[in-house]
Order: structure tokens, then sequence, then C-alpha cells
């Protein structure tokens, strides 16, 4: 269990964890990782394929990571700005990538409706609040360039202070702009109910199941996984590690695990909710440089997070940097900010890693000669994103010589970029955390651009 435990995992049912592999398997697909990713991916190849034999391999229990512990937003965010992705891919690829992550929020909320995960889902769209000159500017920028990019106003818009307050309201908000192409859900019970799906579609699930070693395939030899007690021989083996990935040999520099940190208050009356609005469930943030993000949970409470934690030198992901009472007294302090009526009090804070690769670009890998696959690199946009690549890697398995919207998008099967050796790691991705910081601060005292906005921006596409 996570530890502190989130709001989630307190909020579900503490069942016994399910059985450790302790006998050698043969499968077809082998899962490392139970989290969204691999119990996305499990579900969607036994639904293309229901005599496949797939097994998944959990370390800890099925949501222990960021599965069980993140924002609960199921968006149609990209890590990578617009800007970059089509620098990379080109307009027509980028535009495909946009209507297939837009189109997968309504989707995965049909999935679980299908598999009878109730999970709290409610599109209610995003707002993402101005509440100062600086952040309006900032937010009329983002949706001209959206709107040179062929986004149109079904899908993003602006609105104004007398707008947003049909949808919800923050302290000092000028307006915010509005995508509808989000919902909030309860992370925990989409990851257990996933969990308890992939089991009856066939699958078979190993808790307390740490694998130590990925064998690629050979030619006399299937790809295997090694864990203490039995090793699982496969055709391919899935790595859906995500946050943990650096812990495993050789993948130390594949992602940067990065820790956001939230806290949760506890239920708030429904008179407060009056003042505020969010009847209909939008998520939330505003358009400061450290990222914030929150939703009215399905209960009444505000459960809030952000950034802030520190990256730990080499890569090292500790169940102590799960807690940070620094960056917790600066969500709480932020959460005031915000809601300034607000008295309730904090019940629940908790954290945990997420993924951020080099170049903000998630990725999608079969090599159907070793028989090695991997998903993962989401930068905290992982809800949405872990259904669309695992949809990816069952097509790419199940029909390698097909090409679907998931396995064409232009993030798939396109190598990641690798993160820099330390001490440079560590220098560059911290100062990044300074100057978003200092840029905050120097916006909230002096009421101007602060110049180190400028080298965040250029640290960030370097």
């Amino acid at each position: 269990m996570p530890s502190p435990p989130s709001l989630w995992w307190s909020q579900i049912d503490a069942t016994s964890p399910r059985p450790s592999l302790r006998g050698d398997v043969d499968v077809d697909v082998a899962i490392v990782g139970g989290g969204y990713t691999g119990l996305w991916t499990a579900r969607e190849l036994l639904r293309r394929d229901p005599h496949l034999r797939v097994c998944v391999l959990e370390a800890e229990v099925c949501g222990f990571g960021a599965s069980g512990r993140n924002g609960g937003w199921v968006s149609a965010l990209f890590p990578a700005p617009a800007s970059s992705v089509i620098e990379r891919v080109g307009l027509d690829a980028y535009t495909r990538q946009r209507h297939v992550l837009q189109d997968a929020v309504s989707q995965l909320g049909a999935a679980a409706r299908a598999d009878g995960i109730d999970c709290d889902f409610t599109q209610g769209g995003t707002l993402s609040f101005a509440r100062t000159a600086l952040q309006e500017a900032r937010a009329h920028d983002y949706v001209r360039e959206a709107r040179a990019h062929g986004v149109g106003n079904a899908d993003l818009r602006w609105l104004d202070a007398d707008e947003v307050r049909s949808l919800g309201w923050l302290e000092g908000a000028r307006g915010a702009t509005y995508s509808p192409h989000c919902a909030r859900i309860h992370p925990a019970r989409l990851v257990r109910g996933l969990a308890d799906a992939v089991e009856r579609h066939g699958g078979l699930v190993y808790e307390n199941s740490r694998v130590t070693r990925v064998v690629p395939a050979s030619a006399t030899r299937r790809a295997q996984v090694l864990s203490a007690h039995a090793t699982v021989r496969a055709d391919y083996v899935v790595r859906a590690t995500e946050g943990f990935t650096p812990a495993l040999s050789g993948q130390r520099r594949s992602v940067a695990p990065l820790y956001s940190l939230m806290i949760a208050t506890a239920p708030l009356a429904a008179a407060w909710w009056r003042e505020y609005g969010f009847d209909q469930f939008p998520t939330f943030n505003d358009e400061r440089h450290l990222l914030i993000y929150g939703q009215r949970t399905a209960d009444g409470r505000i459960a809030f997070g952000g950034r802030g934690s520190p990256y730990h030198f080499a890569s090292t992901v500790e169940p102590r940097y799960d807690h940070h009472e620094g960056v917790f007294a600066h969500l709480h302090a932020s959460l005031r900010e915000l809601f300034p009526t607000l008295d309730a009090p904090i019940t629940h804070r908790w954290g945990g890693p997420l993924a951020m690769p080099r170049d903000k670009f998630p990725s999608v890998q079969v090599d159907h000669r070793t028989g090695l696959a991997s998903a993962g690199g989401y930068t905290g946009d992982g809800v949405t994103l872990s259904y669309v690549c695992a949809n990816a890697l069952a097509d790419l398995i199940v029909a390698p010589d097909a090409v679907t919207a998931y396995s064409s998008l232009p993030f798939v099967q396109t190598p990641p970029r690798r993160w820099e050796i330390e001490p440079l790691r560590w220098l560059g991705i911290n100062a990044g955390i300074a100057l978003a910081t200092y840029a905050d601060h120097h916006e909230r005292r002096d009421e101007t651009p602060s110049r180190a906005s400028g080298v965040l921006a250029r640290l960030m596409d370097a």
C-alpha cells in the first residue's frame, strides 16, 4: 500500500493481495507492472484474442504506483507542446493524434462501464483559470496558437469571468480556457476494477511478484521474465513500469522519475460548494508555471496536487520521497489562495513518482525479434495515454502488419531519447523546478513577466 496512503486508496476495499507467482509459467504475453498500462494492455489483448494466455506480474499490489495515487484526470493532454509535436511529425500527424486522444476520454469511460467498473467517471471538461493579467495573456496566446493548429471553438475556448462562473470559480479569476475533453475519476477504483476485469477476461494477475530480470528472446529461446521464485516464458514481454522503470537493469536513463504530491480536504458542505460551483465536476488548474491540478470528488472533497518536489540524484525512487513537508505546505497555501473561505481540514497527504522522458514524448515499442515491448513516459498525463498506448501495444502484438489509429500514432515505434548522465540530469531538472518556482513568485510580487520564464522555456526545449 502507498505510504502515506492516498485518499483514493483509503476509500477502496482493502482486500487481500492476489497470490504471488510461485512456479514457472508459459504464456503468450507476460506484462511487468500492474498499473493502468499493464492492465489495459492485458484487457485489450484478451478482447482482440480471447485465446491468448496473458499474465500480469506486479511487484506490490495492482495500483500501488501512480495508477492509485494520481489526480484523477482523464484528459486529452499530451505532455509535449503542440508546437514540438508539429515540428517533429507535421500538422497532419499532430491532428490525428489530437483526435485520438480526445476520443479516448469518452472511450475510456465506456470501457470501464462495459466491464462494470464504477470509478466515478464524469466528463465535465477542464478549466485552466487565469487569475492575473499575465496569466490571462498566456491563456489568450495558448488559444491563438491552438487556432493556428486547427483547434476549433468546440474543442478549446476562452470563457470570460461572467461565462466561467456557470462552471466553476476561483478567487480572482479573470476567466479561463475550457475544453470538454476531460473527465474526473476515482483512480484507485479504476485500477482495482481493471485487475478484476483482466481476470474475468481470462488473464492471470500475480501480486507481490517482483521481477528481477527480463531476458530477450534468441534463435533458440523465448523471452523470459525472471523473479525470485519462478520464470515466465513468453512470446512477448511488456514492460509497463512507468516511474519505477529506472530501477530495472539498463533503464536508468530511459525516464526521469519526478515526484508529484497531493492533498485532500474533508468533505465540504453543499452551501460551500454553491459559492464556487464545479457542479458538473470539471477538473481545474491555473496558468502558473509550476503545475497544479485539482478536482471536486464525488463525496464533495477537493483533491489537489502539484509539482515542486526535487528530482533525486541518479533517478532514485524511495518511499520516503512520497512525503515532503515543504511541498504539502505549499499546496495547502495555494488551495487557501484559490478558495479563501476554505476551512475544512486536510485529511490526506500523499505522493509518488511519475515518469518524464527527455523529450516529453511517451513511447510505445514492440520488437518482434526479441519479444520485448514497452509503453510509458507520460509525464503525469497517463490516465488517458495509458489506455491509448495499451491499445497500440495490443494492435502491434495481435496484428503486427495492420495499420490502426493507435499503431500509427507518431510516438509509436519511435525510439525514445535518453537522458543525460549524472550530474547533468540532476542539475537540469532541478534548475527547471527552481526557475518555475521563482517565475511564479516574481509574477505574484511584481506583476511583470519574469526573465526566469524565458530561461525555463529554453531549458524545456533543449
